[in-house]
């Protein structure tokens, strides 16, 4: 028998409702030692998921704990499929401790990082990467990200993951009958067979895998770097974007000496925004630091919006900046064009020659809503549909993917040179396996541990 957990299922912190979550065959005996209902029913026994309201009381004392509401639902009908209460306390933290403790004096365990959801994975109600989706719900930040994680928990890349992974079993039937009884009266498997099959695996997943760089954006969010000389308009840029006056904007260059970091929406997709120190030659020390900051957040951002001063022409430290920039994604936006415009779009993309280039006058909030859908459009590159629910986020799954992907593509290059079909069994088979390590089939109990570690206490 598998012991009883307990954990406090809401954030800590003050609050309308804290909640107390227990799972496992002990679960409904404990709500019965602490959960004293107000008005019981006829059989004096609380019933199956109907909702009460009493009080959770010490018996070792009779010291009344709080004023709560209390439900018990049997199994298998529950998250975890295992018999499962729940207690809604006051949202003080020190009720919900006391609570907590009382439910762990009468017989329940602590529960980990993520025990819940891992026993509901292996109680076959969600398998591994439906279990992944519900960490990604907790953590949305936007519409979006929201969507494409329910979508997941929901099952629709364990869909489409065994999907392929049907083909890929019908093809390794194949070939394993072929080995294992040449002489009996079955359909030979040829190599154009064998290359057909392969290709057709191999698009599928290069298809999930088109999805992952934007999958990755909508789940964990775009980090971008705004740079430029001082006093070309990136504070201002900030501000508009952010609809709120968060960075200092005046006349004298270098006011903004660190990095400033502020979290948004942009049409539904999650940016970090990080306004950077203006890249000049200073000799003023703290400005330094900044400019050094600003050089290291722009190696590590996603995307690049290089602002200059569209009221005059380049300088030494436009270019320089953009020498930097090289081939990393990036938008320049011609700025302060309300004063007129003297800068050369084709001298830029000599520099940069793939950066897209909008004109904009950032105080006016002109140009905002076209920075704003480009951003969108280079996050989608025109390969992923923006209603397009079923998006790889996950890294692991990435990663599996790409392996996956390769074993597949080696075993089309064996069949290309009519090698072994064993060799190439052994390929498609681990390709298979692969694939069984996004949905849990295949997979290590270390492996296992990894994932439920990144959950809260209490899901």
């Amino acid at each position: 028998m598998e012991d009883t957990i307990a954990a406090i299922a809401t954030a800590y912190g003050e609050g309308g409702i804290g909640i107390i979550r227990l799972s496992g065959e002990e679960a409904g005996n404990i709500l019965d030692k602490i959960f004293v209902p107000k008005y019981f029913n006829e059989e004096k026994l609380i019933a199956n998921k109907r909702l009460y309201y009493g009080h959770i009381i010490d018996t070792s004392n009779n010291q009344v704990i709080d004023e709560v509401f209390a439900v018990f639902m049997k199994a298998p009908a529950t998250y975890t499929r295992e018999d499962v209460a729940e207690i809604y306390c006051h949202g003080s933290i020190v009720a919900m401790r006391k609570t907590l403790a009382l439910t762990l004096s009468n017989g329940a365990r602590l529960a980990e990082k993520g025990e819940f959801t891992k026993r509901a994975f292996f109680n076959g109600r969600l398998d591994l990467s439906q279990a992944e989706a519900v960490i990604d719900i907790v953590r949305a930040k936007t519409d979006k990200s929201f969507d494409v994680a329910f979508s997941q928990m929901e099952g629709a890349l364990s869909e489409r993951v065994n999907k392929i992974r049907k083909v890929m079993m019908d093809l390794l039937v194949n070939i394993t009958v072929n080995l294992d009884y040449p002489d009996e009266d079955i359909e030979v498997i040829t190599y154009q067979n064998l290359r057909e099959s392969l290709s057709k695996i191999s698009d599928m997943i290069e298809k999930l895998l088109a999805t992952a760089g934007t999958g990755r954006i909508i789940r964990e969010g775009l980090n971008v770097a705004i740079i430029g000389k001082p006093n070309v308009g990136k504070s201002s840029l900030m501000n508009t974007l952010l609809k709120e006056s968060r960075a200092i904007v005046t006349e004298i260059p270098g006011t903004t000496r660190d990095t400033i970091e502020e979290l948004l929406s942009i049409k539904d997709i999650p940016v970090k925004l990080i306004d950077t120190a203006g890249i000049r030659e200073t000799e003023d020390a703290i400005e330094k630091i900044g400019i050094e900051r600003s050089k290291e957040t722009f190696n590590n951002a996603d995307l690049i919006i290089l602002i200059l001063d569209g009221s005059n022409p380049l300088t030494e430290e436009d270019t320089m900046i953009m020498d930097i920039i090289g081939t990393r994604r990036s938008i320049v936006l011609i700025n302060k064009i309300d004063l007129g415009t003297h800068i050369d779009e084709e001298i830029i993309l000599k520099y940069l020659p793939e950066a897209k280039i909008i004109k904009t006058a950032i105080k006016q909030e002109l140009g905002i809503d076209e920075l704003e859908q480009k951003i969108v459009d280079m996050i989608y590159g025109g390969e992923v549909r923006q209603e397009e629910s079923l998006l790889v986020t996950n890294v692991r799954h990435m990663e599996l993917l790409e392996r996956a992907g390769k074993s597949v593509k080696d075993a089309y290059m064996m069949a290309e040179n009519l090698e072994a079909l064993d060799f190439i069994e052994v390929d498609v088979r681990r390709s298979w396996e692969l694939l069984g390590e996004i949905i849990g089939e295949s997979v290590t109990e270390d492996i296992i541990d990894q994932v439920f570690e990144r959950f809260c206490l209490g899901k």
